[in-house]
């Protein structure tokens, strides 16, 4: 079944159609223009407080075989949580809010448009969003001297990977939420993430068992894609990091699609 969707004929006109949408709720009133701004200022001021704050107190680490100082290490990180947090906030919230309560995706499923294109869709604008995100905090970083002009454009595209793998997951995590107090849970898997995937220390720091576990989760192989070009070390050793956003692109990107078509097709 998954082979027949995977050849299937998308239509980027279709796929176009629903980012349009999501577009033009953006002229229904300032409400949405706030949320969309306000995603942008958490990992901004966990840069400042914890980055060039705490970084005052750390000093210069290890990485690469070179020495960086803390901010600069700490913010290809928040770099990495931007596109994360700017992914997922328009792939569960808003997007379990059209599938549950306004019922768009019914609307829209109702036209020519197929469930895979619904996904592809709403996957397009999440990184829309997540690029407006990341692009304003790499404008602050290299602000702050914390990355180069030509490391900013290196970066970039690893951010754009970075949003559609999580956007992806986002999306098939939200088709099994059954209300509103489910999305705790996976508040606290995200935060979790956040704290312990090598974002405010190397993962060398970790005790052998937590490092392996440390080494599994998605925010690590991001943080890593995303660092290493913004302080000038990218290389082959990054196809690992590149190879595990894909596959949890694609792997969220299907299921998501057949959750919906079960969920709201006959």
């Amino acid at each position: 079944m998954v082979t027949t969707w995977i050849a299937a004929r998308i239509s980027p006109g279709r796929v176009g159609a629903v980012i349009g949408r999501n577009v033009g709720a953006l002229r229904s009133g300032p409400a949405y223009w706030l949320v969309l701004v306000s995603g942008f200022f958490e990992p901004l001021l966990y840069l400042l407080s914890i980055g060039v704050g705490v970084g005052a107190l750390v000093g210069e680490l290890p990485v690469g075989g070179r020495s960086l100082d803390y901010a600069t290490f700490v913010a290809p990180a928040m770099l990495a949580v931007s596109a994360m947090s700017g992914a997922l906030a328009e792939t569960t919230y808003n997007f379990f809010f059209k599938m549950k309560y306004s019922k768009t995706f019914e609307a829209v499923l109702a036209t020519p448009v197929r469930p895979l294109e619904v996904a592809l869709g709403e996957l397009g604008w999440a990184m829309v969003r997540g690029s407006v995100y990341t692009a304003l905090f790499l404008v602050v970083m290299v602000a702050l001297g914390l990355t180069s002009p030509l490391g900013a454009l290196a970066a970039f595209p690893a951010t754009v990977l970075v949003g559609l793998a999580f956007g992806a997951i986002g999306m098939a995590v939200s088709t099994l939420m059954r209300g509103w107090q489910d999305f705790d849970l996976m508040s606290t898997g995200q935060f979790a993430l956040f704290l312990f995937s090598g974002t405010f220390s190397p993962v060398t720091d970790y005790p052998a068992p937590l490092q392996v576990l440390v080494q599994l989760t998605p925010l690590y192989h991001a943080v890593e894609l995303v660092r290493a070009p913004a302080i000038g070390q990218a290389g082959w050793g990054l196809l690992p990091h590149i190879l595990y956003l894909l596959a949890m692109m694609a792997v969220g990107l299907l299921f998501a699609a057949r959750r919906l078509r079960r969920t709201l097709t006959v």
